[in-house]
């Protein structure tokens, strides 16, 4: 079924903010090759929901987490849900076992994902990951989500990344420039420490502070570290770190994703952990430096994305481990402020065009 004929589709869509962000081009294969007669519904974490506003790829979401406080978003509910709705496909983004064994529980009659972590057996629609050494092979995920929408008979999709900018986040954005005194000619450049990974992912807040003290001193450009609310003390602490007039954090603002994809809108690059809003930045166009340790820049790999991506060549790189396993964590501790300030200024080297988007003041 495709152009022609209606399909009624639910997708179980990635867990986690990047890899969302990664999904975003097999989504708009879907909805291309399928049409606009077939109803496309995105099973989706409760706190995702908001990332895709402002896209019509999807026709409803329904928010779905297994440990959510409100039963609601539960597993059994979600079951009874896809029971009413009679689905004809379920699309599997995620490789766990559990959406494989709730589409089935749901009478789903066609069910497509990859074949790993014991669930083969559940799948109608088989898609095998290429394997080395008996395990799955690491590569972009990109690419690993578009082969999904390419099993459905979608035809090949750039892999670009794509998100769109409501109103009401520029507005947002609007409201924090404002507040923060923030220049409007789009010399603002993001600094994004995160660690929902774990403590191994993190580029130390003294590094942060110094690299945005030299940032706003030498570049002519303001520096703003963005955070999430659970981040707020860390994004408070570089900005004093760097001590410097110029320097500003969203710490003290409403945060949540509106506020985020607004800011990460109208910045002119971003230096980020390997985290979440350094896929919405290049979603969104933008330059991204991005600080490796414990994962390997292979994952996030993207043609279409302007990217440095910057890692140590030592013994113990990519390892993997949410905390560092050895005690020194010498992958980000050494990875030293004047190497990203030094990928920072040949970016604004390259002169790329100035000037805030549409809807800001």
């Amino acid at each position: 079924t495709g152009p022609g004929g209606s399909m009624n589709i639910g997708i179980f869509l990635p867990n986690w903010l990047g890899d969302l962000v990664m999904a975003t081009p097999a989504l708009r294969a879907i909805r291309r090759h399928f049409g606009r007669e077939s109803r496309l519904v995105g099973i989706i974490r409760p706190n995702l929901q908001k990332l895709l506003a402002g896209t019509d790829w999807l026709d409803e979401q329904w928010p779905f987490d297994p440990r959510a406080a409100d039963r609601a978003c539960r597993q059994w509910a979600l079951v009874r849900q896809m029971r009413r709705e009679r689905f004809d496909m379920a699309l599997l983004f995620p490789n766990s076992l559990r959406p494989a064994v709730l589409a089935c529980l749901a009478g789903v009659k066609e069910r497509v994902g990859y074949v790993c972590y014991g669930r083969g057996p559940l799948l109608t629609g088989k898609v095998y990951p290429r394997r080395a050494g008996g395990r799955v092979a690491d590569g972009p995920l990109v690419d690993y989500y578009l082969a999904l929408a390419e099993a459905i008979g979608c035809p090949p999709e750039s892999p670009r990344l794509e998100l769109a900018a409501t109103d009401l986040e520029r507005r947002r954005a609007d409201e924090v420039w404002r507040a923060l005194g923030l220049r409007t000619d789009g010399r603002v450049i993001a600094l994004k420490s995160s660690g929902a990974y774990g403590s191994a992912k993190l580029w130390p807040d003294e590094h942060f502070g110094r690299l945005a003290r030299r940032v706003a001193g030498e570049t002519d450009h303001d520096v703003l570290v963005i955070c999430g609310p659970q981040e707020r003390h860390v994004a408070r602490h570089i900005a004093e770190l760097a001590d410097h007039p110029r320097v500003f954090s969203l710490a003290d603002e409403p945060l949540g994703l509106v506020t985020s994809k607004g800011c990460l809108e109208r910045i002119r690059l971003i230096v980020s952990t390997d985290s979440g809003p350094r896929h919405i930045a290049a979603a969104f166009g933008k330059p991204v430096v991005t600080l490796f340790g414990p994962t390997t820049p292979l994952c996030v790999k993207n043609p279409t994305v302007h990217a440095v991506d910057l890692q140590l060549d030592l013994d113990c790189i990519g390892c993997g481990k949410r905390v560092c396993p050895l005690g020194h964590h010498d992958c980000m501790q050494q990875l030293s402020v004047d190497l990203v300030s030094a990928e920072v200024n040949k970016l604004l080297e390259e002169r790329q065009p100035l000037g805030a988007p549409s809807g800001s003041t």
